[in-house]
């Protein structure tokens, strides 16, 4: 079994991430924990509500309950890029050119390089946001549908309605496709390299028996893997309509324990999975072969994430039992 480096943490964490090789650790309490020479604490929010690594620099971004959405370097220095009082900040999303996009109520708002912000109002509450893999775009989640706005030009939107609420969002790395999570247990998905005046044709991805929470693509786009079941359930996208007339692959089977968290290997068809009992397995998607990383723990798993190279594998869970899995050995 590979080696685990153990760190306790006070309550829930939120996520962890790797920037480099710097692993951090994000609490609900709003302390981001770094692994560098030494445990490292830099206060950030009053109430931490959500933590992502930026895919287009070596930064974090977080969203919390003092409305505030900051910028975590990797030696823990915070910038802080917008503030509105009195709001709940738990949606956001990194794009490219430093742009950064964050949901407050019915809006979605995209804050470019030179600090301009940009607003775009919605129907409903958004809940989840994304940029697309190219060109300044973003999908905003809402009830009823997804709506895509072109940032840096004035192109009309584009409404994809689908009944229910979507409460997270994703691109595949090659921008054909669109998934959203929703709150019944689905994902609902759309074509979007549909024939032009031809409506982005739907993928509906049913029969959890939990809700989705955590959506993972491998590498190169071929799989999308997804928690919400007792093993990871992970759709085909290699061919042109996607999952559409496919089943998914179930990976890692449990009996009745749920899968929390899914996170891709970074080069290869690896995928790590995180149960609620705190068991984390690696699976191999060409046989299914299975390896032990972590045996259960105190908390359910809320976080995973690989190092660039590959060889470590970061675990945040809502106990505050978090880690690093040394696989290289």
């Amino acid at each position: 079994m590979p080696t685990v480096a153990p760190l306790d943490l006070e309550g829930h964490v939120v996520a962890a991430h790797f920037l480099g090789d710097i692993p951090l650790f994000a609490t609900s309490a709003g302390t981001i924990h770094r692994l560098d020479g030494g445990e490292k604490v830099t206060e950030a929010h009053q109430g931490l509500l959500t933590c992502i690594r930026d895919p287009h620099s070596a930064t974090l971004l977080t969203g919390g309950e003092d409305g505030k959405v900051l910028r975590v370097g990797h030696d823990g220095t915070v910038t802080e890029l917008a503030h509105v009082p009195r709001k709940w900040i738990n949606v956001v999303a990194g794009g490219p050119q430093k742009a950064v996009a964050y949901g407050v109520g019915k809006s979605s708002f995209v804050r470019l390089s030179d600090g301009t912000t940009k607003e775009f109002k919605e129907d409903r509450t958004v809940e989840g946001i994304a940029f697309a893999p190219k060109g300044l775009r973003i999908a905003a989640a809402r009830y009823n549908g997804v709506t895509l706005h072109w940032v840096a030009t004035a192109g009309d939107p584009v409404d994809l309605e689908w009944k229910g609420a979507h409460t997270s969002v994703t691109f595949s790395p090659d921008g054909r496709f669109l998934v959203t999570s929703m709150q019944e247990n689905a994902l609902h998905g759309w074509k979007l390299d549909a024939p032009k005046g031809a409506d982005a044709r739907h993928m509906r991805m049913t029969g959890y028996p939990g809700k989705v929470k955590s959506l993972s693509w491998s590498p190169k786009g071929k799989w999308l893997a997804s928690s919400g079941a007792p093993a990871a359930i992970v759709w085909p996208f290699s061919g042109k309509d996607g999952p559409m007339g496919k089943a998914p692959e179930e990976l890692g089977t449990r009996g009745n324990i749920m899968a929390a968290q899914v996170a891709f290997h970074p080069a290869d068809d690896v995928l790590a999975i995180g149960f609620i009992d705190g068991m984390i397995l690696g699976v191999r998607m060409a046989d299914g072969k299975e390896a032990l990383l972590r045996r259960p723990g105190k908390g359910a798993i809320s976080g995973l994430s690989w190092s660039a190279n590959g060889k470590l594998l970061a675990f945040a869970s809502e106990a505050g039992d978090c880690g690093i899995v040394d696989i290289s050995a």
